[in-house]
C-alpha cells in the first residue's frame, strides 16, 4: 500500500464528510490569492496549502527541490521532476498533515502563511497544455450515435474495437472550472435545405469526460508500451468536451470535428494523481476481438470513479441530468497511451488526453444530451418547467466525480461552466 493512501489516516485538518479533499487525496493545482503571485498548492477539506510556503519554511528539506519550484504559474516544472519527486511530495505532505504531527500543527505562525481556505483563492489552470488528444474510448456511446446517425445493427465502425480512436484537439481552448464560454458560430445544413447557413449553434452539447496529464517525456521515434503508461501519467482531471453538434455534423466529413469542438473544452482545478487513484482500480471488459500485442496490458487499468452531470438554468436550481462511471471505457489510459505513440509519437509534460465521452448501459448514465434527449426526441425536464434537448443560453454545466472505498471518498472537486450568448 502507498503509505499517503492509507484509509485510516486522519488530519488535524477538518474534513467535511462529503470533501472530495481527505488527507488521502493531496491533489495538485495553482491558486491565486489577491493580488499575488499563483503558487503550486494542494488541498485538504476547504484548506488549501502553499506549497511555495512550505517550502520557504522548510518542511520539504527532506527532498531535493528546485528553489522556487512552487512559485510558478503552472505545475509543468514541478511534474517535470518525475515521480519519485512529486511523489515524494504527496508523501510528505501526508505526514505533515496528520492528526497526531505537531509540526505544523502547533506553529500558529507557519500556518497562517501556508493555509487558506478555498474560498478565498482563484483556482487556475494546473497546466500548460502544449498538446490535446481527445479519444474516444466507450462503446455505449460509440454504439448511440452509430445507432442515431447510421445503421443500429452496423452501430460501430469497422476499426473501432481494434483500435482506440482519436484526434488531435485544440489545446489554446482548455480552461478551467469556472470559465464561462460564448455559444459558438459556424455553418450548419438544416433538414431540407438546399445549402448551408451560417449562425450561432443550435445543439450545443456538454461531454462527460476524464482527461489524463503526462509528466515525462518520451523521445520522438520510441513507443510506451501499455505496463510502461503508469510511469507516464502523472494523474487526473474532470473534462467536458463541448460540442456544436449542427456545425459537427456538416463539418466532420472527411477529416472529423473543427470548429464544432475547438471554441472551448473545461476542467477540473485540481490533478488528483495516478497514485491517489490506486486503491479505486478495477478490471475492465473482456475485449473481442483480441487486442493486437502492442495494446495488450496486465492488471487492472480501469477505475471505478463515480460522475455526475447537472444542468442549472439561469435564476433557476440544478438537476441532475446523468449518472455513469469511469469505468464503463472500452479502451483504457494505458491502451490509449500505448497507441498514441505506437507509431513514435513523442508526448511532453503538461499534455492532456481526453477520454471521449462516457456513457454507460443505462439511459440515464449517458454521457451528453445527444444521447439523454435521443437527438432531441427525449428532452429533459428542468426545475423550472422548461425542457432541454440541448443546452441553452444561461445554463450552468457541473460535472462532479469521486471514487469512494473503505471509508474514503477520493473527489477532484467539480468543472462549472456557464454558457453566454453568442458575439
Amino acid at each position: 500500500m502507498i503509505a499517503a493512501n492509507n484509509p485510516k489516516l486522519t488530519s488535524w485538518i477538518a474534513v467535511p464528510a462529503d470533501s472530495d479533499f481527505p488527507i488521502q487525496n493531496l491533489p495538485f493545482g495553482i491558486i491565486k490569492k489577491g493580488d499575488n503571485t499563483p503558487k503550486a498548492a494542494s488541498i485538504i477539506g476547504d484548506q488549501v496549502i502553499n506549497l511555495d510556503a512550505l517550502h520557504q519554511l522548510g518542511y520539504f528539506s527532506s527532498i531535493t527541490l528546485p528553489e522556487g519550484i512552487f512559485n510558478h504559474h503552472t505545475l509543468n516544472g514541478f511534474i517535470a521532476l518525475g515521480k519519485s519527486t512529486t511523489n515524494a511530495v504527496r508523501e510528505r505532505l501526508s505526514e505533515i498533515f496528520q492528526k497526531d504531527n505537531a509540526e505544523l500543527r502547533d506553529n500558529a505562525e507557519g500556518k497562517s502563511s501556508v493555509l487558506t481556505p478555498v474560498g478565498e483563492v482563484d483556482l487556475l489552470m494546473p497546466v500548460h497544455v502544449g498538446d490535446y488528444t481527445d479519444f474516444y474510448s466507450s462503446e455505449q456511446h460509440a454504439t448511440n450515435v452509430g445507432t442515431m446517425f447510421r445503421d443500429p445493427d452496423n452501430a460501430l465502425l469497422p476499426n473501432w474495437k481494434h483500435i482506440p480512436v482519436g484526434y488531435h484537439g485544440r489545446a489554446s481552448s482548455i480552461v478551467v472550472s469556472g470559465t464561462d464560454l460564448r455559444r459558438p458560430k459556424g455553418q450548419t445544413m438544416e433538414p431540407e435545405a438546399s445549402k448551408p447557413s451560417f449562425g450561432p449553434t443550435k445543439r450545443l452539447d456538454f461531454e462527460l469526460e476524464m482527461a489524463f496529464v503526462t509528466g515525462k517525456v518520451n523521445e520522438l521515434g520510441n513507443s510506451i508500451t501499455p505496463d510502461e503508461a503508469d510511469e507516464y501519467i502523472f494523474g487526473f482531471t474532470l473534462f467536458n468536451d463541448w460540442s456544436a453538434r449542427d456545425i459537427q455534423k456538416w463539418e466532420y466529413v472527411p477529416l472529423g470535428p473543427f470548429l464544432a469542438k475547438n471554441f472551448g473544452s473545461s476542467i477540473s482545478p485540481w490533478i488528483v494523481t495516478m497514485e491517489a487513484l490506486e486503491p479505486f482500480k478495477v478490471a475492465g471488459p473482456v475485449q473481442e476481438p483480441e487486442v493486437l500485442p502492442y495494446l495488450k496490458y496486465t492488471g487492472k487499468s480501469h477505475f471505478d470513479i463515480n460522475l455526475e452531470v447537472f444542468i442549472q438554468p439561469e435564476g433557476s436550481t440544478e438537476t441532475c441530468v446523468a449518472r455513469s462511471n469511469f469505468r464503463h471505457m472500452y479502451w483504457n489510459v494505458r491502451q490509449q497511451l500505448a497507441h498514441h505513440t505506437v507509431n513514435g509519437c513523442n508526448i511532453n509534460v503538461g499534455d492532456m488526453y481526453a477520454s471521449g465521452t462516457i456513457s454507460g448501459p443505462t439511459p440515464d448514465a449517458y454521457g451528453s444530451m445527444l444521447e439523454l434527449a435521443w437527438k432531441g426526441t427525449k428532452p429533459l425536464m428542468m426545475p423550472d418547467g422548461t425542457e432541454r434537448k440541448f443546452i441553452h443560453d444561461g445554463d450552468e454545466v457541473t460535472m462532479r466525480g469521486y471514487g469512494e472505498k473503505d471509508g474514503v471518498r477520493i473527489g477532484f472537486g467539480e468543472v462549472r461552466t456557464k454558457i453566454l450568448p453568442a458575439k
